[in-house]
């Protein structure tokens, strides 16, 4: 059944659908309708869940913790500088290998304070042996929240998952949005059984203190998992959500008109959209380009690297920044391209550019993204529609 609806309400009615037994959250602009949404779930009936509006997003994070821990299934969501408030915690869940799942809704972190979406803050949270998903669309933000479930809590991964929607693009954007019965979802997601979980009839100890003897093994083995179990699981359940369900999911990125590109633009999020227009209008020239749409940036897919290496430009363009370095994309691109030429003893590589756009919320146009492919190396500033005269203030 289709709706017209907001997106933070299709996420919330989506996330009701996959039987959370706990919601703890704390609001915080942009992503407060989610929560909202949820708690009018609960209220009315809906949905036999414990809200918990908390007094913090640590507190937040510190709930859900627990709730998982005890074998319930549990969500949250959050943006910006409330993520951060969380980040202790979400490296402790992650750790204690629990299958949270939580939807970040991606805003621009202070200082100045800046309400508007970039992903600036989601960086800050990708070492955290986290799985990170960003989705283009709303109806993959359902999507993608229904397959983080199953993800997390299989036995073999077992660790949490967020959602990364642009905020205000996708959050308060409006869109037609194919729910699915609840009976399918039961179907398709079966009730959390973790295989270890606190209980006073069968004491166990979670997060004990470990020494420098055992500690590296600890971050090994979220790191093997993260590897070599997450992409295979990740694309299977994509398969399986495609098959049961009658939608296309991608599962780890989107390969967008790739088939004799010599140019390739890689991004992630809503701007992926504009982009696939600059595509389009460029193929009608006659211009051989293509778009590598990431949708799984943590594990990063390990295949990136093989598929632009054939390139002979690649345009990476993002809403985020590592400062004093360089775009984070951009850094993992180049990484995965170098394994990639070593493993395949390819001494020639494509020219790469990277570029950061959209911080706190400032607008890219299409003729701005066509500029960038027509470019050939890096100007002064790898900053699109960098406003120079504003710079006084500031340095």
């Amino acid at each position: 059944m289709k709706q017209f609806l907001e997106g933070a309400t299709s996420i919330a009615k989506t996330v009701a659908l996959c039987r959370p037994g706990v919601i703890a959250a704390y609001p915080i602009t942009p992503q407060t309708h989610i929560v909202e949404e949820l708690s009018a779930i609960v209220a009315n009936g809906e949905l036999k869940a414990e809200m918990v509006n908390v007094e913090s997003e640590h507190s937040a994070a510190s709930c859900i913790l627990g709730a998982v821990a005890t074998g319930v299934r549990a969500f949250s969501s959050t943006s910006s500088q409330g993520l951060l408030l969380m980040a202790e915690v979400v490296f402790n869940i992650a750790g204690l290998r629990l299958p949270v799942v939580m939807c970040c809704v991606n805003r621009a972190v202070s200082a100045p304070i800046n309400i508007w979406n970039d992903q600036q803050d989601i960086m800050t949270l990708r070492d955290a042996g986290v799985v990170l998903f960003f989705a283009e669309s709303i109806q993959e933000a359902c999507d993608l929240h229904i397959q983080a479930f199953k993800l997390a809590e299989d036995p073999a991964i077992m660790l949490p998952v967020i959602i990364n929607i642009d905020g205000f693009v996708l959050s308060h954007g409006y869109e037609a949005v194919e729910f699915p019965s609840q009976e399918m979802v039961d179907k398709f997601l079966p009730p959390y059984n973790p295989p270890f979980k606190l209980d006073p009839q069968n004491p166990l100890t979670f997060g004990a203190l470990v020494g420098p003897e055992w500690y590296l093994e600890t971050r090994y083995a979220i790191h093997k998992t993260m590897l070599d179990e997450v992409p295979n699981k990740i694309k299977q359940i994509a398969e399986e959500f495609t098959k049961m369900f009658g939608r296309t999911s991608y599962g780890l990125y989107e390969k967008y008109k790739l088939d004799d590109a010599e140019n390739i633009f890689v991004s992630f999020g809503s701007v992926a959209g504009p982009i696939k227009d600059v595509v389009d209008s460029l193929r009608e020239r006659n211009e051989k380009v293509g778009l590598l749409r990431i949708i799984t940036y943590r594990p990063f897919p390990q295949e990136i690297g093989d598929i632009l290496l054939k390139a002979k430009k690649i345009i990476v363009l993002e809403k985020d920044i590592s400062l004093g370095a360089t775009g984070a994309l951009y850094s993992d691109v180049i990484t995965s391209l170098y394994i990639s030429a070593h493993r395949n003893k390819v001494s020639c590589l494509p020219k790469i550019l990277g570029y950061v756009c959209g911080l706190g919320g400032r607008d890219i146009s299409l003729e701005e993204i066509e500029d960038l492919y027509r470019k050939e190396d890096l100007v002064e500033s790898e900053f699109v529609g960098l406003k120079k005269e504003n710079l006084g203030s500031f340095i």
